[in-house]
């Protein structure tokens, strides 16, 4: 079987499947941080007499139903105890099976940009895993030694080492690259907790009831906090997972920077949502993060192109040729770049050149993104010649 199908293939699968277990975590995180912080006291005597702390009632699909939250742990163990582990770890397997499939296998493609550093395919793919590596280890050592001081120093604190590592990889790798890379540092960190510290917590607690002794509050009270931090960190790894449609963010000069201000952004965001749940209504911080991200869109939107009216208007005969020698290698029917076009599009012909005239104009004079790290070796002068010709009308 060709070997550039199976990477399709294989794209395909891992991408649905990393979707699928990536929502179950998500859905449960987000769940149990809204359930923390909607339950209310019991007014049952026997509720608190059982070591109940907070319930809720709630219904959904014609169902009622009564969570309820112990104080630390019931006075005996029940038969069937549910731990929320493998939508966590069946995300991060499927993530880093699609990272290999999609920038390992293919790092002289996705992850190398001659134009950004002189590196190696190798050497790509050696700073890509030390990042997943590293960012966890800078993260745990982070929680242990600021957490219990201030919750606000160590989110500052992180948040600049974030931004470190995404001005690092953007002076790296290619940009989109880059991106994914931020992006499943943190979502290893996030899966790295569930593993490292909330799932061996919840065990311990669950030992020592089996030994007959009192379980120790503070295993739950760490591994809440690190689920919180993951609560927190979900929606900034979510950008960085479809950035790379977005090529006006990556291919910025300041990149890193456009990368952390919207994940801040996120962050204020969440954090709205998280304070609603426990009654506080406090407007400042969704209307921060909305005006960070606004900010950001202001400050990315490519400057105007325009076209010298003292020059004759370029016909698509002109202009089929620079097409063909930079772009087709990748967009067409038959690419021998790629195991096929990306995205499906294609610029073999002159009716699909003219059906996707913006697109060419966005990303080879705009954003300057394309041709992939400037491989095919266009010119400026070939970009301003699709940019006169686009403005022109694509006659």
């Amino acid at each position: 079987m060709d070997h550039a199908y199976l990477i399709e293939v294989a794209s395909m699968l891992l991408r649905w499947l990393h979707l699928i277990v990536g929502i179950a975590w998500i859905g449960s995180s987000f769940y149990f941080v809204w359930l923390d912080n909607s339950i209310k006291p019991p007014t049952d005597p026997k509720l608190k007499e059982a070591g109940v702390g907070g319930e809720l009632w709630a219904m959904h699909a014609g169902g009622f139903y009564n969570p309820q939250k112990y104080l630390v742990a019931p006075k005996a163990l029940p038969k069937e105890l549910h731990f929320f582990f493998w939508p966590s770890y069946s995300t991060w397997i499927t993530g880093f099976l699609l990272i290999s499939v999609l920038y390992y296998f293919q790092a002289a493609t996705w992850m190398v940009d001659p134009a950004v550093a002189q590196i190696s395919a190798t050497q790509s793919v050696l700073i890509g895993l030390g990042t997943l590596a590293g960012g966890w280890i800078v993260y745990d050592l982070l929680s242990r030694l600021l957490i219990e001081r201030s919750q606000l120093v160590f989110a500052v604190i992180y948040t600049l080492f974030v931004a470190a590592v995404a001005w690092a990889l953007t002076h790296l790798l290619a940009g989109r690259a880059a991106y994914i890379h931020v992006g499943a540092m943190i979502a290893t960190t996030m899966s790295g907790n569930v593993f490292f510290i909330i799932i061996p917590n919840q065990r311990k607690l669950v030992a020592a009831m089996k030994r007959g002794e009192a379980p120790d509050p503070t295993l739950g009270k760490k591994a809440k906090q690190r689920s919180v931090h993951n609560n927190y960190l979900t929606l900034p790894v979510l950008f960085a997972m479809i950035s790379n449609h977005y090529a006006f963010t990556y291919s910025h000069p300041q990149g890193w920077l456009v990368l952390v201000l919207i994940m801040l952004g996120a962050a204020l965001i969440r954090h709205f949502f998280n304070l609603k749940h426990k009654g506080e209504w406090r407007w400042e911080y969704p209307v921060a993060g909305g005006a960070i991200l606004l900010a950001v869109l202001w400050w990315t939107a490519p400057a105007p192109v325009v076209r010298d009216a003292s020059k004759p208007v370029p016909t698509l005969a002109q202009v089929m040729p620079v097409i063909q020698a930079r772009c087709a290698a990748c967009h067409a029917e038959n690419a021998t770049m790629m195991p096929s076009a990306p995205g499906g599009v294609m610029f073999d012909t002159e009716a699909r050149v003219r059906q996707h005239a913006q697109r060419i104009f966005a990303r080879a004079t705009q954003t300057k993104d394309m041709p992939l790290g400037n491989i095919t070796g266009i010119t400026d002068d070939e970009r301003a010649l699709i940019a006169a010709w686009y403005l022109g009308g694509t006659r």
